[in-house]
């Protein structure tokens, strides 16, 4: 297992933000906030350094209505000193945002130790090596997931071109609905077998 390190790309704040809505504000640092998907009610503290600002956004928000279209996370800002975002309420943000992992395996080539690619979703890989992309079609993306099996659980489309739902892909609505934890060791357990035979490494996201 390898621990998941985050990269502050902010994709997920794009996915799940929409979702969270500020309630009542409590002092200029404090406010409850609730996740719609799942009706969780979590208090925050604004860090400091964004607490004033923070407070004039709420402000506004309020003046304007709380049923205004919102964009993203409204907890979410860009980095002042470089790329990715920062959450102003990291330490205080929602379980989905506590147990969501953007890539859940990461493959490397077993004999550099260099990264080729990353699993995310289900099983999806995202690489730029092209014998791992074959070894990937052909070997390994049909195999039976347990997710599958539950997939009458996730409300969803089967519409063309609307396989996502509100910039989440299935992985992302299965957590949502509750099915996020299906035991898929066997599944891993192949997918790493399959790769070792045609050296790579695949190291589980813990």
């Amino acid at each position: 297992m390898v621990k998941f390190e985050c990269n502050g790309c902010g994709q997920c704040c794009a996915s799940f933000g929409e979702f969270i809505k500020v309630e009542r504000k409590v002092t200029d640092h404090d406010y409850f906030s609730r996740y719609t998907l799942t009706n969780e009610l979590f208090h925050v503290h604004v860090l400091p350094d964004y607490a004033d600002e923070f407070a004039e956004k709420f402000e506004e928000i309020e003046d304007n209505g709380k049923d205004v279209p919102q964009r993203g996370c409204i907890f979410s800002r860009r980095k002042p000193d470089g790329p990715g975002v920062v959450c102003i309420i990291y330490p205080d943000r929602p379980t989905i945002c506590r147990e969501f992992l953007c890539y859940r395996m990461l493959i490397n080539e077993r004999m550099s130790g260099e990264l080729r690619g990353k699993v995310i979703g289900i099983n999806e890989l995202r690489t730029h090596d092209a014998i791992l992309k074959t070894i990937w079609k052909e070997k390994i993306a049909y195999l039976p997931h347990p997710f599958e099996s539950e997939h009458h659980k996730v409300q969803h489309t089967h519409a063309p071109g609307e396989e996502k739902s509100h910039g989440h892909d299935p992985h992302i609505l299965a957590h949502i609905y509750g099915i996020e934890h299906a035991d898929d060791r066997e599944w891993v357990e192949n997918v790493l077998t399959i790769l070792a035979s045609h050296g790579y490494q695949g190291d589980p996201v813990d």
